[in-house]
C-alpha cells in the first residue's frame, strides 16, 4: 500500500467520523515541500492535526496562533546612580 493511499483512506475515515458541527470547523492550509494527499486535496491543519482536505481559511495555523501585539522593550531608569553600601540594609539613588 502506498503512502498516498494511506493518507487518502485516513482522510475519508476522518471526514466520515466528523459530526455536522465539525464540518464548520476552521481548516488552515499547511505548506510543506511534499504533498501526499490524493488528487484535489491538500495538507491542512484541523485542530492542530495535519491531514488532507480543502482549507476554508486564507491564513496558516501558525499565523493564526501568532500574537498580534508587538513586544515591549524596557529601558533602564536614568534617575541617578544606585548606591548599595556594604553592611547596610537597602539601597538608594544618588
Amino acid at each position: 500500500m502506498t503512502l498516498k493511499r494511506i493518507f487518502a483512506a485516513a482522510a475519508l475515515v476522518m471526514a466520515a467520523a466528523m459530526p455536522a458541527s465539525a464540518m464548520d470547523a476552521k481548516l488552515y492550509p499547511y505548506h510543506s515541500k511534499e504533498n501526499y494527499c490524493p488528487g484535489g486535496l491538500q495538507p491542512i491543519v484541523m485542530g492542530g492535526v495535519i491531514c488532507c482536505g480543502q482549507p476554508n481559511q486564507s491564513m496558516t495555523y501558525a499565523q493564526m496562533q501568532a500574537h498580534p501585539v508587538a513586544k515591549r522593550t524596557h529601558r533602564a531608569a536614568s534617575r541617578g546612580r544606585l548606591v548599595c553600601p556594604a553592611g547596610e540594609k537597602g539601597c538608594y539613588r544618588q
